[in-house]
């Protein structure tokens, strides 16, 4: 009765009432349904906002153009860091369940501050008088601004973190139809992420442009609330893997005694467990852990990759509480190996920062008419939107089984060959980038409107759709590619914190941006006494020169990547060539 019983549900996972979940009856496309539909939901009163919050801080807030732009990627930068904090408590304390309960709440209270604060004028700075007598929000005002904006950071944070994870683990990865399907939510999961994105940067933007900043506030403040009730809906549904402790905790220890035992080892002759190193570990082998966790049991033997880390499975310990296990051991190696590919797409996205700061700058000099109809600057990231929106689709039922057929392998395309066509986009977006500023800037010079930023030029913003369209196409590619890289490679006990790595990596993207800027600023004042990106003006600044850096940076970042993409070997059989 007992094996019965173990046969019929699924070890390791348990439904929302803590109870055993059955196979048939939990998990599968229908759960994961409930959670593609509420990231329509969050990423739409995420997107709302940050699309155009770089015109709220600059026209109602009074910041310069330069400081909103890195108040912006701060913002950003610091919602997808916090992804990190949300994996690591789903991996260790909580489940995925309730860190998405706790986000979606969190965000919801800073969404509300940043809706009373947009409501009543007291709570802003008093209006300009005219231009250049603009007075920065300060004081308690400035306080209550931050506080909602990193309220909203730190639940974004927690729900990236938690909430694609949760949809990943419904599938059973020990059957051929359970990881396809997992592959296709990755897709639908980058589709969903659009189709909210589509709403916010086109009725979401009209509202705050021409309504008012606490109506798209409110619409935003309305969508995450209700994104929760939708979201406890598909409960019954619901498979929820159990915390199994700290990874954090694992990987240091697995450090510590590697580097505590290597030093001790030079005045001993003990061996490492009395084992001789070996390439059979299961995570190496032809029967990986996607084919079937009940045959996955380690070797007592460790690989030779990555040897350093061997000395942690020294049978003297310099501590009795640095006894390493050979799995804990091969789980950090793992890590350790995806590391340069996580690095390798920190670029790209440094480069995805400049469509929510600098191109809306852009567009909001240039005339952004469309027959009768005014666009606003915010909405022009529709264009990769709606891009993506086709182009994954096409992917996932068009390219993906012609690439099967053709390559006869269960993935078809790889996914480092996936996040390396991402990469050689990015780098031809910067190039247009640059192109489409010089022309802007000419136009400009041309008209002789070089010192009136106010006044729309006349060229129309739609110049700026083909950056859109590179980067939109670049986004698709490498963040799917890396979601799903990321969560199949890594080791079942850390596959949250692994996942968070895509959002982690879009994080220091917008810091690297930041930083950028900084550096940029201080090196051309040094030298030319004239910052390149510095002041009210955009038309004064040398953004061309700026965005053809960011292909130069692009173009050494995809050689770094591709030397650590032709080393990389994957764990399991179903990803036979790299």
């Amino acid at each position: 009765m007992y094996e019965e019983q173990q046969l019929n549900t699924w070890e390791g996972f348990v439904d929302w009432r803590n109870r055993p979940v059955l196979k048939g009856h939990h998990g599968g496309m229908v759960a994961a349904s409930f959670v593609l539909v509420v990231e329509i939901l969050e990423n739409l009163a995420f997107l709302a906002n940050a699309s155009n919050l770089v015109l709220y801080l600059s026209r109602f807030m009074h910041f310069s153009p330069s400081d909103a732009a890195t108040m912006v990627t701060n913002f950003m930068g610091t919602a997808f860091l916090l992804a990190l904090l949300g994996g690591i408590l789903a991996d260790a304390f909580f489940t995925t369940y309730i860190i998405y309960l706790i986000s979606a709440a969190i965000e919801f209270m800073g969404l509300l501050i940043l809706t009373i604060q947009a409501q009543i004028q007291s709570l802003k700075p008093p209006k300009c008088h005219s231009i250049g007598t603009c007075q920065e929000v300060g004081g308690w005002k400035e306080v209550m601004l931050f506080a909602g904006l990193y309220l909203v950071a730190l639940g974004v944070g927690g729900i990236k973190g938690s909430l694609p994870p949760h949809g990943a683990q419904q599938f059973d990865e020990t059957t051929p139809q359970g990881r396809k399907q997992r592959s296709s939510f990755f897709n639908y999961y980058v589709f969903c992420l659009s189709c909210g994105a589509l709403i916010a940067v086109t009725f979401v933007v009209w509202i705050e442009d021409n309504k008012g900043w606490q109506w798209g506030f409110g619409v935003s403040t309305a969508t995450i609330l209700m994104s929760i009730p939708v979201f406890l809906i598909g409960s019954p549904f619901y498979r929820t893997k159990l915390p199994t402790g700290s990874p954090i905790t694992t990987m240091l220890k697995v450090l510590a005694a590697a580097i505590c035992n290597s030093f001790k080892s030079r005045n001993s002759n003990n061996a490492i467990m009395g084992m001789s190193t070996s390439s059979s570990y299961a995570t190496e082998t032809s029967e990986g852990e996607d084919q079937n966790p009940n045959k996955n049991t380690p070797a007592q033997t460790p690989t030779q990759s990555l040897s350093f880390l061997n000395w942690a499975l020294y049978d003297k310990p310099a501590h009795p509480k640095l006894q390493c296990t050979v799995k804990q051991v091969e789980e950090v190696k793992i890590v350790v190996k995806i590391l340069p590919i996580f690095m390798s797409t920190i670029m790209l996205n440094c480069c995805l920062a400049q469509l929510s700061t600098f191109s809306v700058q852009q567009a909001a000099t240039m005339n952004t008419k469309l027959g009768t109809l005014k666009i606003p600057p915010a909405s022009l990231p529709v264009f990769p939107v709606l891009f993506i929106m086709i182009l994954a689709p096409l992917y996932n039922h068009i390219i993906i089984p012609f690439a099967r057929k053709i390559a006869k392998t269960e993935m078809g395309i790889t996914h480092l060959r996936r996040i390396g066509t991402g990469l050689v986009l990015s780098i031809v977006a910067m190039a247009v980038a640059a192109l489409v500023e010089t022309k802007r800037k000419n136009v400009a010079s041309q008209h002789r409107l070089m010192d009136s930023p106010h006044e729309p030029l006349p060229i129309t913003f739609l110049w700026l759709a083909l950056q859109y369209l590179f980067l939109g196409s670049a986004d698709l590619f490498t963040l799917a590619g890396m979601m799903e890289f990321f969560f199949t490679e890594a080791p079942l006990s850390m596959r949250s914190l692994a996942m968070a790595l895509s959002w982690a990596s879009l994080a220091m993207g917008y810091y690297l941006s930041s930083v950028l800027v900084s550096i940029v600023n201080g090196v051309t004042s040094a030298y030319r006494h004239t910052p390149w990106l510095s002041g009210a003006n955009l038309n004064h600044y040398h953004l061309e020169r700026f965005y053809w850096l960011m292909c130069i940076l692009s173009g050494l970042n995809f050689l770094h990547y591709l030397f650590w993409a032709a080393r990389y070997k994957y764990r399991s059989s179903t990803r036979l060539e790299n």
